[in-house]
């Protein structure tokens, strides 16, 4: 219990100086991985134990018996963006296991048009360069079980790298802590804390490329961003419970309750912290086959004529399991059920074992 506490005691700390900091950064590390996990509307921190448990709740790593790898690729915004995630995890030995994962969200071929009309104003398309702005976000995770039954606990480690072509990058650092719990009668809870020393990221500008944007319209991006920016934590807590029907037909469910330390438009908000829900429910047959489905992402939204409509964000999902390999399904999106794209999410998990 002294490793919850000391969770506790660094968020507390943390947050106390919340408004000197960006309410919104490195949020492609906030997406999700797993189509599983999104199947389900990302209500999966107390339930996770494969390799993914890295990303959710690296605890779930000590169930792990064999080295297992992970990959998902998914499009958003009408294909604009990828989003590409790589995992491998491994047991140490019977109470502790190691993990690592590499995320990637980027837009590649933009199109650099800031050239594109020379000093006597003449229009020469050969002088359009291309660039892509990346983030990437590294974890390094380990988990171990502790002396109480049924109680483990997992840490990350994170390294983030952000580049905006030639203009700008940063390197940045972040930790999380979590724990899980599983009692005799097959009640799972699960606490994710992200970002809980706070995650900074350092930016570096490239003065002659900035230069060329400064220049390309009048009166436009004058000001350089601030060279520094710091990511609040984000606690996620579940708690799920799988029912076995007739011996070939499974049900699990999970609900979460995601807590950011910032007043915004979740469906619970105060000043000090605001709290969205979600909801995921697994449905397998000998399991092999799996239906999933999920809600989450409840915002509050102001409309033109100042009054107020809840909007969630729903999720479906299939996947198909066979002695080592795995292939999951989710159809969702990153908005809600109305103004946002859906996403096809796709994802693979290989267990080693399948190789003995």
């Amino acid at each position: 219990m002294k490793f919850f506490y000391c969770i506790l005691s660094l968020l507390f700390c943390f947050t106390a100086n919340a408004q000197a900091t960006r309410k919104y950064s490195n949020e492609f590390m906030n997406i999700g991985v797993d189509a599983a996990a999104l199947g389900m509307s990302n209500a999966v921190v107390a339930k996770t134990n494969d390799v993914n448990s890295g990303y959710w709740n690296p605890a779930g790593l000590t169930k792990l018996e064999d080295k297992q790898l992970a990959l998902m690729h998914s499009s958003y915004f009408a294909n604009i963006a990828n989003y590409d995630y790589a995992a491998f995890a491994m047991p140490l030995d019977n109470d502790s296991a190691f993990g690592i994962s590499l995320i990637r969200f980027a837009v590649d071929d933009i199109l650099d048009t800031t050239e594109l009309i020379d000093d006597q104003g003449n229009v020469n398309y050969d002088r359009i360069n291309l660039f892509s702005t990346a983030d990437y976000g590294l974890t390094f995770s380990y988990a171990r079980n502790l002396p109480i039954e049924g109680l483990r606990y997992g840490v990350n480690a994170k390294v983030i790298r952000r580049i905006i072509g030639d203009f700008a990058s940063s390197w940045g650092f972040g930790l999380d802590a979590a724990i899980q719990f599983e009692n005799d009668n097959n009640w799972k809870f699960g606490l994710m804390a992200r970002d809980i020393t706070t995650t900074f990221n350092s930016w570096s500008f490239n003065d002659e490329a900035i230069a060329r944007i400064q220049d390309a319209i009048e009166g436009q991006n004058q000001e350089l961003p601030e060279t520094s920016e710091i990511t609040i934590p984000k606690l996620q807590l579940g708690v799920s419970k799988k029912y076995v029907f007739r011996y070939d037909y499974s049900l699990e469910a999970e609900f979460d309750l995601n807590v950011r330390f910032e007043q915004n438009n979740d469906i619970i908000s105060t000043s000090f912290a605001s709290i969205n829900p979600a909801l995921g429910f697994e449905f397998g047959y000998i399991d092999m086959i799996f239906l999933r489905t999920g809600v989450g992402n409840f915002q509050t939204e102001r409309q033109l004529d100042n009054s107020e409509t809840t909007t969630f964000q729903p999720s479906l999902g299939v996947g198909f399991k066979y002695k080592g390999i795995e292939v999951d399904y989710a159809f969702t999106d990153i908005g809600d059920q109305s103004i946002a794209l859906y996403s096809n999410v796709f994802s693979l998990k290989v267990d080693f074992s399948l190789f003995r």
